[in-house]
């Protein structure tokens, strides 16, 4: 006989079992994919049998014969079905969806069968049939639980993705939960969900724990990793410890390093969205989670001092600073939030976004999106006089080195006279503050962008020693920021994605790093503490060697560094020199000894400048330098003001064209 084309009882090409897994997964396939209603109809018409089966078990037990209703005793029949189904109903165990549930059904199935107890006991207690035992009344739903639940873990496990995939479904990934919490129960519920995945166990810290089973997998040790790795041919480890800290993430990553897995992890709890925990959530380790800093909660009194309830202006707003100070600046609850930039798209999609934010916190901040280019001469002044700004946060500058390198002029025209015009703008009109975002590279500068942003610096301490004080002028000075435009991390992973090589500009490259949102919110408290001319230094931490970052990224994504030798391996990292303009090594300070401030990562440096009436003769004659396209004597004009610029070293000045 032949069923679909197969012999049945001989399979050619598989197994009986096979034919029978192929029966059960055509089963489960049809069940899964029925409506909701029918699941839930399903569900009712088998909780209703089993109410009267546990009821006529009740009676047979206590009479110790099959029992046949008689007379009254239909009645206690009809009583458990108008007792029992409304009352689950109402709890919930018809919302609840079988093949993922699991502790939560057995306390649905408690509190539901509970009250159902007690309302049918009480009815046979206060009717008093005759021929009705009360001991029924307390047996019968004992049984009832017992059948219930194990209904539902039979449901479970025949509904569940590891049983189809134990029946010949082609699985594409084996996966390891590190964590046994609340996130990592919630996780592999959502992966017995999928018809992709298989979850091999769990591993986790806690001695208590390790041995044990949980959803029917065993909790490893850390040390029992490898051996389950190579056995269960496990592909990937899944991080569900969100509420573990970065530098605890950073020592579990640190360990999970060696093995030949993709290590992916859950947000930490602020990032997560309330609710289930589900495969969505699930992301690349971020590099924050490599670094290993835990970041310090912002002073609120210093955070809200120069934004709550006034206007703020946020120069360079669409760009990766930009808007990240104005997400928080709009946090703080500001009167108005005036956006800046000169790129029409990135301006358009922060002010989308940003309505968003604010119809979400119920907010009333008007928020003004303008287009304006900074180096253009009274532009920032009339929008300064149009909105009346109580505080500036200037952000627009061009910052990569290599294309300020090659348009040397355009660089320092946008990144020098555009902090002049709008320095001068916040004097005008009388601003109260005004913060510039600075880098690390404005330190003994050995590039045209570097040495264009130590000119900012210089120019504002220079204001601020020649002004009457109306206008409090800081600065603040940082390093790399992770995400932003141009960094070398999205680089990287998509090197990675696409099979390398990854490049590196030199084996001994360093570099510090600070995510975005940390270095944010320590620019706006730092602000908050200026008394004028401030230079601000960000406590970065402790540099990292950007090939060690390289190497971590690509055995986190279970693949391996390729020898050059013996070529084994799958990512190749290429070494391709040092692009011009570009230093070993960044730093933070010029001179010695940084002060401490009341955070304990920002800290004041005493940097030297040139006074206002000889630095303006200077920046005149370098704004007729721009004006004639002189690159020659734009080196020349930048070294002449700019200590520690070096044009031999900064090998990039005159080696392009005059554009």
């Amino acid at each position: 006989m032949r069923v679909g084309g197969t012999l049945y009882g001989k399979n050619p090409g598989g197994t009986t079992s096979d034919l029978y897994s192929g029966f059960f997964r055509i089963i489960q396939e049809k069940l899964i994919s029925l409506p909701r209603i029918a699941k839930q109809l399903i569900a009712l018409l088998f909780d209703s049998f089993a109410v009267v089966l546990t009821l006529w078990l009740a009676f047979s037990f206590r009479f110790e014969v099959w029992h046949a209703p008689r007379g009254g005793q239909w009645v206690p029949y009809v009583l458990a079905l108008l007792f029992s189904l409304p009352v689950f109903y109402r709890s919930g165990m018809y919302r609840s969806v079988f093949r993922y549930s699991e502790a939560r059904a057995i306390k649905l199935i408690i509190r539901a069968v509970a009250v159902y107890g007690i309302f049918f006991f009480t009815a046979l207690v206060l009717l008093n049939i005759k021929g009705v035992p009360r001991s029924v009344g307390i047996v019968q739903p004992m049984m009832l639980f017992l059948v219930l639940l194990g209904s539902r873990e039979v449901a479970r496990v025949l509904l569940s993705s590891r049983l189809r995939a134990g029946r010949g479904r082609d699985i594409e990934k084996k996966l390891l939960i590190y964590g046994v919490g609340a996130a990592g129960i919630q996780l592999a519920n959502a992966i017995e969900a999928t018809m992709k995945y298989e979850l091999a166990g769990f591993i986790d810290d806690d001695p208590k724990l390790q041995g044990r089973t949980v959803k029917g997998l065993k909790v490893l040790a850390f040390e029992q990793v490898p051996k389950a790795i190579d056995e269960e041919d496990v592909s990937d480890i899944l991080l569900a410890i969100p509420s573990a800290g970065r530098s605890r993430r950073s020592e579990i990553l640190g360990a999970l390093q060696p093995f030949p897995v993709h290590v992916c992890t859950l947000p930490s709890l602020e990032d997560m969205a309330q609710g289930n925990v589900s495969i969505n959530d699930i992301k690349e380790v971020e590099i924050e989670d490599l670094l290993g800093r835990d970041p310090v909660k912002p002073d609120p009194s210093l955070f809200e001092r120069n934004i709550s309830g006034g206007t703020v202006l946020v120069t360079g707003a669409g760009g990766s600073i930009g808007g990240e100070l104005c997400r928080q600046i709009l946090s703080a609850a500001p009167l108005r939030l005036v956006l800046v930039d000169h790129s029409e798209s990135n301006l358009h999609h922060l002010f989308t976004e940003l309505l968003k934010y604010r119809e979400r916190r119920d907010q009333e901040t008007e928020i003004v999106p303008v287009l304006c280019n900074v180096a253009e001469q009274g532009r920032l002044s009339a929008v300064c006089d149009a909105y009346k700004p109580r505080t500036i946060y200037h952000a627009a500058a061009y910052k990569h080195v290599p294309m300020v390198e090659i348009n040397p002029v355009e660089g320092v025209r946008n990144n020098v006279m555009g902090t002049l015009h709008a320095a001068t703008a916040a004097l005008e009109h009388g601003v109260e503050n005004f913060i510039l975002v600075s880098t690390d590279k404005a330190v003994r500068p050995t590039n045209i962008m570097g040495a264009s942003k130590r000119l900012c610096e210089i120019i504002l301490q220079a204001l601020a020693d020649d002004s009457d004080g109306t206008t409090c002028f800081s600065m603040v000075r940082f390093g790399n920021v992770l995400g932003s435009s141009g960094s070398v991390v999205p680089l990287f992973r998509q090197q990675i994605r696409e099979g390398g090589p990854v490049t590196v500009t030199d084996p001994e490259i360093t570099r510090y790093f600070m995510t975005i949102s940390e270095a944010v919110e320590l620019v706006i408290q730092a602000g908050a503490m200026a008394s004028g001319g401030d230079v601000f230094l960000l406590d970065m931490g402790e540099p990292v060697r950007v090939i060690e970052l390289a190497e971590k990224m690509i055995e986190l994504s279970g693949l391996k560094v390729r020898n050059g030798r013996t070529g084994q391996g799958d990512i190749t990292i290429e070494i391709i020199g040092l692009r011009p303009g570009e230093k070993l090594h960044e730093e933070l300070l010029i001179g010695d000894n940084p002060l401490p401030t009341g955070h304990p990562r920002i800290f004041k440096a005493h940097e030297e400048f040139i006074p206002w009436p000889e630095l303006k003769e200077r920046v005149e004659r370098l704004s007729r330098v721009l004006d004639r396209n002189d690159v020659d004597m734009l080196g020349e004009e930048l070294r002449d003001v700019v200590r520690g610029f070096d044009l031999q070293t900064a090998k990039g000045i005159g080696a392009y064209s005059n554009v």
